[in-house]
């Protein structure tokens, strides 16, 4: 059974009967978990949902924005909890891994920055894509591939999600166009995805996420300047981790509210480090889309704990002491888990169970990704167009002796 279905199988068999409301008033600074609304149904002392307080939303040439005050049930504080803690446990095998050199070549962590991706996952519909860059483990994993699958493809091995050959930077799945190893490149074809989306008249829209240090491409205001003329569904998010690759987003950018960078496209701050505000943030900018406003820029003010990619150390251009402030005061899954114990929607002990069982299933997924096979040279060639016939031959690493282009599995997103 997987963590997802194990995690609702717990709270179904624990959900409470008795109705009750109760009120706490608490402190009010922007990061308090104290201030709180608990209502609905309790059991044994437990509640059935709770109401939160977020940051405020920092808007540009928009009336009003997404509501601070957001309402979580039990099931979904706990499965949001599950899949950050469980993202985390994943990039931390994969940094191991990486150590060890069973993982070659870029390997990018998602460390830190695990609301941002659970709390957009969150919100999208099954008709909604997503698009990111090489930071895409986390993403991969929430839109349907398993860790194994992940860690595999790192390792390069055949149970890996693209069979070994995409690595760290190309993953993919249904409704998922990838992680894209060119800094900026997957902005504008998340305009084309939500374009085709537009075309088709499935209703859905595209989250086409790129960082701070992309955020200067000149491709990038391209794409905002056709998707607001064409009024696209396309949701851009400027995942703002305060670093590129070695330079600090004031050292490199002109403007740092990249939520206001698309001009004429209206913008959003939202705490990336809340995975609460960041639900309602995209559940607000999915509406935008879908009453045909066209694109809208999200901008999630979160942080990498790791560096740039594991070639990089990450203490060159910041200290030890901010990396070790942030993880103290605003950690994203230690903030969620404050909140859940606080507004009693589950115990101590329910948190340690769901985390032992993911510790479990990571450890597992590791041993398989260290031991599975890689792909026959055979194989090698397969799947490199949807289309066989447009690629008959693939040049050998030997003059004059091609290998055989041809179908062994199913496109995906075809």
């Amino acid at each position: 059974m997987g963590i997802s279905k194990w995690v609702n199988t717990i709270f179904r068999s624990k959900k409470a009967a008795a109705a009750t409301t109760e009120v706490i008033k608490g402190a009010t600074t922007p990061t308090s978990v104290d201030k709180k609304t608990l209502s609905g149904q309790k059991k044994n002392g437990f509640a059935s949902e709770a109401t939160f307080e977020t940051r405020a939303f920092k808007l540009h040439n928009l009336e009003e924005g997404p509501a601070t005050q957001v309402t979580v049930t039990k099931e979904d504080a706990l499965k949001y909890y599950s899949q950050m803690y469980m993202i985390r446990r994943m990039e931390t095998a994969a940094g191991n891994l990486y150590k060890e050199k069973t993982i070659r070549g870029f390997c990018h962590l998602y460390s830190g920055q695990e609301a941002c991706a659970v709390g957009m996952r969150a919100a999208m519909r099954p008709e909604d894509s997503c698009i990111t860059a090489y930071r895409c483990h986390g993403w991969t994993y929430l839109m349907g591939v398993s860790v194994q699958g992940v860690l595999s493809e790192l390792t390069g091995r055949g149970g890996g999600c693209a069979k070994g050959k995409g690595g760290s930077m190309h993953m993919y799945a249904s409704q998922f166009y990838g992680g894209n190893g060119i800094v900026g490149a997957q902005v504008p074809l998340g305009a084309g995805i939500a374009l085709a989306s537009q075309y088709n008249g499935t209703k859905g829209a595209c989250i086409s996420l790129y960082g701070d240090g992309a955020a200067n491409q000149g491709q990038i205001f391209e794409a905002y300047n056709m998707a607001y003329l064409w009024k696209l569904p396309c949701i851009f998010v400027c995942e703002n981790n305060g670093y590129a690759m070695g330079t600090s987003a004031n050292r490199g950018s002109s403007n740092v509210n990249f939520y206001t960078r698309a001009d004429f496209v209206p913008g959003c701050w939202v705490d990336g480090m809340d995975v609460l505000a960041v639900r309602e943030a995209t559940r607000f900018a999915l509406e935008h889309c879908s009453s045909g406003k066209g694109p809208i820029l999200l901008e999630t003010a979160t942080y990498r704990y790791s560096g740039h990619s594991m070639s990089d150390p990450g203490t060159s251009y910041r200290s030890r002491d901010e990396i070790a402030e942030v993880r103290q005061t605003r950690d994203p899954i230690t903030s969620l888990r404050e909140k859940i114990l606080s507004a009693e929607l589950a115990s101590v002990e329910e948190l340690k169970e769901i985390e032992g069982k993911i510790r479990a299933e990571v450890d597992t997924a590791t041993k398989v990704a260290k031991t599975d096979k890689e792909i026959s040279v055979d194989e090698l060639t397969a799947d490199i167009y949807a289309n066989p016939q447009n690629l008959t031959g693939i040049r050998n690493t030997i003059p004059l002796a091609e290998l055989q282009h041809k179908r062994l599995g199913t496109a995906v997103n075809m």
